[in-house]
């Protein structure tokens, strides 16, 4: 049920928030871009990158991906092993906007496998990115026949795990044909954005984003990598562009030390990379023959920008979905640097991204470079909250209509199921023989006796003198014999059901909710149980008051009888008497049957209206169950949204919910949604299981209800309305749409903090821009933009993209130096400590590193 309400309330979002939808834009990037992921730890966050730049970007399908990782350690990103290399190209990771669609997916994402330090380097099986804080590790990867091999290390204890990063760069080294492989799966993915060449405006640059964990040893290569890839692109490329963007993991609890030690280390080399007199050269380039060719950096920083990016925000509070917002953060800082620029470009200069403006306002006043961190928040309509919302809300309208469906008198409800005191007595009539029968009683051999001998006898007596026992055994044969066989023939719990079943598909209005109610044994006031219990101690009576006037007429003396009597005619008078007795006592017995019967049927009536009861009240409490599991789903997914962007949901759209279905029943017939093209019998669906009942409600709301006008507004309107919905129209305090835009103003820049822990909240160089992706027309964006115009001491830009379902906002802050992350400083601690321990984490020469800050 979860994963079903989950799913459709994902779609839903997904529909809504396709922004070639509805006049919505995608954006496109200018020039084409590659996306470098280094290490194993970076794994989870290939395919949520590739999903944002399905959604954001039309061109995103000529977007190539290229994942470094270790041998053997898939991760997360499903990639497949290659079976004759070190490399490969494939579509293991897509989208899930485009999963149907491999054309688009067809070698986005090459993977490239470093070796394991060799044995000989004094490795001891440690895995890459493993730490050294584990006792036990496991990776697995996947090959191309979906087998799985998995390589397990335990016991990180000697010099492997000591020198384990130096190590993974000396053994790189030590085999060119790992650097050959690397060369050919690089050059492959050149060739590969050539096939894609229509999609960009230009082909004269390209954008290279390297992204990796700090503390993943594998980014220990990360300026062969970089410069390797620029050296190949940039023979199909008349410039390249690289940035940097290391991800800090701030929340490990087992292996903290090592991998801060790892992290640090990292942090040192990325410093001493983006000094201004920085050079590099080494043979890289590896030919088919088997010829290295140097690829050398003249001094400079390797990077246009590095970026730091942390799971926790600048205030120290965690990520609510850890990486998630850093993921948005990457895709939206390319946009900003790599944005086609519409023909209707609604910017001014001075409102653009200026990159060469950004890197010179972050470096200090000695040209030493400053890092750069960012901050993400959106506001939009919360349409998972909404899609539950409202699915709630209709279902619990339609049981209100189902529970106040109809009301009945109580003789009409007792004429719902069948018994009330006609049709009972209809019923008992037709199963009583033949009332003729009892005359044929006279038929019956007599013993040899007179009149005179009967009459101080009393009509027990005399019968028995006459008749003996043959009167009570014809009686029993032919009456209470064949009665019982009727009524053990009658099923009344089947014809009780078929009878309520026919009367609720005749009557809609008339569903389990009342059957439930009507057939309660509790209910005193709308159930029929207490008036058919009446009935039954009324038949009991008045069955006790027949057999006690049969008894006593068996008691009364023949001669004090009133029947036609002749002086001196014995055989008349007997003959006479017999016609008294039987019509006078047989009757009585023959309606004293009569009663017993409908005694009987009502009992039965009324044991199996208690077992209807029950199944009629389990559906009435499996859809009051559903009603709950619904609302409980609606408000966990409000509570997933921002407090202030959340609320009001149910409150608003409980009077949405309610205004188009009562506007369908204006159009259509108040029981319009009951008929089989909607929710049609709702017991039947019960029958089938809870979840076809949900899926058609689903269906109904994904059709009818959420495509209705109210649902098609700005996220501005819907989010005024919603604010003001639970405040009366007299009341003065209602929310103006000035209030309602600075607080949206202040939840984007509050929601944007800075994803970065520093010591100094106020660092000396600390240099901000700010921007806002959205319609530039709309009356939010316009208000922004004005807003602390004359005092804001950051320069506010913003993104024109045609849009109504939200707006967005980037913090970028750039300035700070190592030195003032909270991270560094608390790892140097360990880092420290680790170097005199005799663990080795660099790669290339320490001595080339400035002094621990």
């Amino acid at each position: 049920m979860k994963e079903l309400l989950k799913r459709f309330a994902t779609e839903y979002a997904i529909a809504e928030e396709k922004l070639d939808g509805r006049e919505d834009d995608q954006s496109s990037i200018h020039y084409p871009a590659v996306f470098v992921f280094i290490g194993d730890k970076v794994s989870d966050a290939i395919e949520p990158i590739m999903e944002i730049h399905d959604k954001k970007w039309d061109n995103s399908a000529g977007v190539m991906y290229v994942h470094v990782a270790s041998e053997g350690g898939a991760g997360n990103d499903h990639s497949l092993k290659p079976t004759d290399g070190h490399s490969t190209n494939h579509s293991g990771v897509q989208s899930s906007m485009d999963r149907d669609d491999k054309s688009t997916t067809q070698s986005r994402l090459t993977r490239f496998e470093l070796p394991r330090p060799t044995e000989g380097s004094g490795n001891t099986g440690v895995g890459i990115g493993e730490s050294a804080d584990t006792s036990t590790s496991t990776s697995t990867s996947t090959s191309t026949s979906t087998s799985t091999s998995t390589s397990t290390s335990t016991g990180v204890n000697t010099n492997g795990a000591k020198s384990l990063r130096k190590d993974l760069y000396t053994s790189f080294y030590e085999n060119e044909r790992h650097l050959f492989e690397l060369n050919r799966a690089l050059r492959q993915v050149s060739h590969n954005i050539s096939d894609f060449g229509r999609m960009y405006s230009s082909f004269d640059r390209i954008h290279l984003t390297f992204i990796t964990r700090v503390d993943d040893p594998l980014n220990v290569f990360l300026p062969e990598i970089s410069l390797l890839a620029k050296s190949i692109f940039s023979q199909s490329f008349k410039s390249v562009q690289m940035d940097l963007y290391g991800l800090i993991s701030e929340k490990e609890v087992e292996a903290f030390g090592h991998s801060h030690s790892v992290g640090v280390a990292f942090l040192r080399e990325l410093e001493y990379m983006q000094q201004s007199d920085y050079t590099f050269s080494a043979n890289l380039h590896v030919t088919e023959d088997g010829i290295s060719i140097p690829v050398t950096h003249a001094p400079s920083p390797l990077f246009e920008l590095a970026y730091l990016l942390s799971d926790k925000n600048e205030r120290g509070i965690s990520l609510f979905d850890n990486m998630q917002d850093n993921y948005e953060i990457i895709c939206h800082v390319n946009l900003l640097k790599n944005r086609k620029r519409k023909d209707v470009q609604q910017q001014s200069s001075n409102r653009n991204y200026n990159n060469m403006s950004f890197k010179s306002n972050i470096k200090s006043e000695s040209g030493r470079e400053g890092f750069v961190s960012a901050g993400f928040s959106k506001v939009k309509r919360p349409n998972q909250s909404i899609a539950l919302a409202v699915l709630y809300h209709f279902y619990r309208q339609m049981i209100t209509r189902m529970k106040n469906g109809v009301q009945l008198t109580n003789k009409g409800k007792l004429a719902f199921f069948g018994i009330d005191p006609q049709a009972i007595s209809n019923r008992v009539k037709a199963l009583m023989p033949d009332e003729d029968k009892i005359e044929e009683m006279t038929g019956i051999m007599m013993h040899q006796t007179s009149f005179n001998a009967l009459k101080r006898l009393t009509l027990h007596e005399a019968e028995h003198e006459v008749y003996g026992d043959g009167c009570e055994t014809y009686f029993r044969n032919n009456y209470v014999t064949e009665i019982q066989a009727r009524l053990d023939d009658i099923k009344i719990g089947d014809e009780l059901s078929l009878s309520v079943k026919k009367q609720m598909n005749e009557r809609p209005e008339i569903g389990f909710f009342q059957v439930a109610e009507w057939s309660d044994e509790l209910d005193q006031s709308g159930s029929v149980m207490s008036d058919l219990r009446s009935t039954i101690r009324e038949t009991s009576n008045e069955l006790e008051s027949a057999k006690a006037e049969l008894a006593q007429c068996y008691l009364s003396i023949v001669e004090e009888q009133s029947f036609s009597r002749l002086p001196l005619m014995d055989k008349h008078n007997l003959r006479s008497f017999i016609r008294y007795l039987l019509d006078t006592v047989y009757r009585r017995k023959r309606h004293i049957l009569q009663l017993e019967t409908e005694l009987k049927l009502h009992q039965r009536v009324e044991a199996e209206l208690s077992h209807m009861h029950k199944h009629y009240r389990q559906q009435a409490e499996q859809m009051e169950r559903l009603e709950e599991t619904l609302r409980v789903a609606a408000l966990e997914s409000i509570r997933t949204a921002d407090d202030y962007i959340g609320q009001n949901i149910m409150e608003y759209y409980e009077v949405v919910t309610e205004d188009v279905v009562r506007d369908i029943e204006a159009k259509r017939g108040t029981s319009v949604f009951f008929e089989d093209r909607y929710l049609g019998s709702i017991t039947g669906l019960l029958d089938v299981g809870m979840d076809h009942l949900v899926e058609r409600l689903i269906h109904i709301c994904r059709n009818n209800i959420l495509t209705a006008e109210p649902f098609a507004q700005t996220f501005e309107e819907e989010l005024l309305r919603r604010a003001n919905v639970t405040i009366d129209y007299s009341n003065k305090q209602v929310l103006s749409k000035d209030d309602l835009f600075k607080k949206l103003y202040r939840t984007l820049e509050d929601h944007a903090a800075i994803n970065v822990r520093l010591l100094d909240y106020t660092q000396e160089h600390r240099y901000e821009e700010k921007y806002f992706f959205g319609d530039a027309e709309s009356e939010f964006i316009r208000y922004s933009l004005g807003a602390d115009e004359t005092s804001r001491i950051y320069k506010l830009g913003y993104v024109h993209e045609k849009r109504s379902s939200g707006v967005e906002k980037l913090n970028l802050m750039g300035g700070f130096h190592i030195e003032d992350l909270m991270y560094y400083r608390n790892g140097k601690m360990y880092y420290e400590t680790y170097l005199k321990n005799g663990y080795e984490f660099h790669g290339l020469d320490p001595s080339l590193l400035s002094e621990l800050r």
